[in-house]
């Protein structure tokens, strides 16, 4: 079963656009991890990307720079990235679930072991920001024959010569960043993105989702009329961070704040 290639389907049939919701595991602690990710299919989320915390996220900007070192804190690692997949998977088998992250966590982990126990788990596809494509028989090649899917990044900046040589192997979706920098430091220009998504859809049909900057539902809305769906981060592990005591701890209101906002996106996108 593909869920990436099933959702984006059923998603072009009803001629919606997808949402998806990145949360860096065990941010700011397992149970309050969990909590939140097992109420996102209901608050309108097309897709998961689960962060796996590591201690030098370099793509990442300060918001999910500071998850990633809140759920480190807390004693995330990635065997306990496995269970939270396979805790969601014991309520929902339909959403699919894509991991994020960095080479060196899996590598320590052991490569192999870490694409069996993804298939074991139900993680559906792979974005490793710091493996290029000159780099796929590091992990990409036997993901790919396991059937996960290997998700590629591309940049404003990505010339079409290196496009189609990212392309040539990206399975599931590809990821649109859509700007120059780290996530969530600056807001996406509408009309730039446009054009190079065009651009991008030249080189291959795979559906196009665009992430990096996005922070409300009107830019989701904006995203979402020239993609094939969105990304929402940076925003969602602020609202985690203005939650927390003074202590760090998670509070009453931590899965409720980025739920609420999470499903404003939702209905912001599905409405118009």
């Amino acid at each position: 079963m593909n869920r990436i290639k099933n959702k984006f389907d059923q998603l072009k049939n009803s001629n919606k656009k997808a949402l998806g919701i990145f949360l860096t595991a065990g941010d700011p602690d397992f149970e309050t991890s969990l909590n939140i990710i097992e109420k996102l299919p209901d608050k309108g989320v097309d897709f998961i990307e689960i962060g796996m915390p590591f201690s030098d996220p370099m793509a990442d900007g300060p918001s999910i720079q500071l998850s990633s070192q809140r759920a480190l804190k807390s004693g995330m690692n990635i065997k306990k990235c496995f269970m939270l997949v396979e805790n969601f998977r014991k309520k929902n088998s339909d959403i699919p679930i894509i991991l994020m992250g960095y080479f060196n966590p899996i590598y320590i982990f052991g490569k192999t072991k870490f694409i069996d126990q993804c298939k074991k788990s139900g993680v559906d596809g792979l974005i490793i920001v710091d493996l290029p494509p000159e780099e796929d028989e590091e992990l990409y090649i036997e993901a790919e024959n396991k059937k996960l899917s290997c998700i590629r990044l591309v940049t404003p900046t990505t010339h079409n010569t290196r496009l189609a040589k990212i392309l040539s192997n990206a399975t599931g979706f590809i990821y649109y960043v859509s700007i120059t920098g780290i996530t969530g430091t600056q807001s996406p220009e509408t009309g730039h993105v446009s054009s190079n998504i065009k651009n991008v859809k030249s080189f291959s049909d795979l559906p196009i989702v665009v992430g990096f900057g996005i922070r409300s539902p009107n830019q989701a809305l904006s995203m979402a009329q020239i993609s094939d769906g969105v990304v929402i981060g940076s925003a969602v592990v602020d609202l985690i961070k203005e939650s927390l005591d003074e202590n760090g701890n998670s509070t009453e209101i931590t899965a409720n704040s980025c739920l609420d906002f999470i499903h404003e996106v939702s209905k912001e996108m599905k409405h118009n």
